[in-house]
């Protein structure tokens, strides 16, 4: 197998889901669930997320956030505080010299109550339409970038674009259950987005390009 030169292959991407891979998740007590965050003030940006966004960058991938933010249609947040939200993850990135390459959302829900975002769209996971998007504007190889997210449905949308997928959480009878029943097999698990840095250079020593 050829050994892949990264700067031979510049618009290759790694895309994250936002919330659980960038972001910790919170618990609604109201509701009993463990969730996205609804507020800036919920959320708190993983310690180690910057400076592996940051290593990331510095193997040559283009790095960009792909997440359904329902939460806006669902009237669980304003669209200003998800702009907050947004800004607090820029802003925790900047501090250690890293810039997102990109972010595409989606804010629609089949059972939205703005209806503007009621809408069964082709960009909501697991449809891989924002991947397309993406992939378009930015010249972006499918084929050879991966999609990090903390559930199968983002498993199910990466493959649907033609990515390879990573999976953070940890391996249970109980998840393999579901990976079986949902036919959302990840290719590589890691326990968070620390670990990514190292399982792609591990797969950098032994990566062909797929070429078209």
């Amino acid at each position: 197998m050829s050994k892949l030169k990264l700067k031979d292959a510049p618009k290759r991407a790694i895309f994250f889901d936002k919330d659980g891979v960038i972001n910790d998740l919170t618990y609604n007590r109201e509701e009993g669930i463990i969730g996205s965050p609804r507020s800036t003030k919920e959320l708190e940006i993983f310690p180690y997320a910057a400076s592996s966004i940051k290593e990331i960058q510095s193997m040559g991938y283009l790095t960009i956030i792909i997440s359904n933010q329902p939460g806006v249609g669902k009237k669980q947040f304003s669209f200003r505080e998800f702009q907050k939200m947004q800004d607090k993850v820029t802003r925790a990135l900047s501090r250690e010299g890293c810039k997102l390459d990109g972010e595409y959302y989606c804010f629609h829900h089949p059972s939205a109550l703005i209806s503007k975002y009621t809408l069964d769209c082709d960009c909501r996971k697991p449809k891989p339409g924002l991947f397309f998007q993406a992939a378009k504007e930015r010249k972006i190889d499918l084929q050879n970038s991966f999609f990090i997210g903390d559930a199968l449905i983002d498993v199910k949308a990466g493959k649907a674009a033609g990515c390879k997928t990573i999976l953070v959480g940890h391996y249970t009878d109980f998840l393999n259950r579901m990976m079986k029943e949902e036919d959302a097999f990840p290719d590589h698990m890691i326990p968070s987005l620390k670990e990514a840095p190292k399982l792609l250079r591990s797969l950098e020593k032994s990566m062909i390009v797929v070429k078209h």
